[in-house]
């Protein structure tokens, strides 16, 4: 093959759509985590030439990542042009967290109403039985406890069976310390979080027990109520300011509101 064949072949090659889709999910993972370290500040336009040049992206696929986390609430566009890091109240992590309980507990009705066999709750019953083990509270254990405990949640919402629920859900996730791997206390940092492990693992036991006998409006309840010690956690940090803010997402929190 001659040079100019080969030039030709490596454009062709880096505008497939393989590459293309790889460049916007790159984009959008490398944005997403500049948020939430605070690299951008809210309020502050964001560069888009050296954006694009630091994440190793062309300026298109980075544009599509924009419009996907707008859509996701972590930038807004400003009022001429361009996009900034959006900032969120605490009166809108409590409207998040509260929300994402009513969806989860939907889900975990639905689960309760459309479950085929108990053979289906196996996979959770692992799951739970494996947090359950975690007894250590260095940084490494509670990571793989989140893991876990996110892979929980994500179990129950694939037993409801319900597309649109699932996408709601995803979408209540992405708000800073909203998911449930959101819990940013260890056991034992703060004197009220060593409390809220063994409520947590109860409500997983009862979540559990209610979806296999079919008792839909006690899953219900007990998944709003579990999504609440989400709110707790993040109440115990905010006791310590200086320690909150050095975990993702804190910065675009705005604390005056509090």
């Amino acid at each position: 093959m001659s040079h100019a064949g080969t030039r030709s072949q490596l454009i062709v090659d880096a505008n497939s759509p393989q590459d293309s889709a790889s460049q916007v999910s790159r984009a959008t993972l490398g944005l997403r985590e500049m948020l939430l370290c605070g690299e951008l500040r809210p309020g502050q336009r964001i560069a888009e030439i050296p954006l694009s040049a630091k994440l190793g992206v062309s300026r298109t696929p980075l544009r599509l990542a924009f419009e996907k986390l707008k859509h996701e609430g972590l930038i807004k566009a400003l009022p001429h042009s361009g996009f900034a890091a959006t900032e969120f109240s605490i009166t809108d992590i409590w409207d998040a967290i509260e929300t994402r309980g009513i969806l989860e507990g939907a889900s975990a009705r639905l689960a309760a109403e459309r479950l085929k066999s108990p053979a289906q709750l196996e996979p959770l019953h692992k799951i739970n039985h494996a947090m359950e083990e975690i007894l250590t509270t260095d940084v490494e254990g509670f990571a793989h406890y989140l893991d876990l405990n996110e892979a929980f949640h994500v179990a129950i919402m694939e037993l409801s069976n319900n597309q649109i629920l699932r996408r709601a859900l995803e979408l209540v996730y992405k708000v800073p310390f909203a998911s449930p791997s959101s819990r940013i206390l260890m056991p034992k940092t703060f004197p009220g979080s060593t409390a809220i492990l063994p409520v947590a693992q109860e409500h997983h036991r009862a979540l559990l027990d209610a979806i296999e006998h079919r008792e839909g409006a006690r899953a219900e309840s007990l998944g709003r109520e579990h999504a609440r010690l989400t709110r707790r956690n993040l109440e115990e940090a905010l006791v310590d300011r200086n320690f909150l803010e050095t975990i993702p997402g804190a910065r675009l929190i705005k604390f005056r509101s509090a």
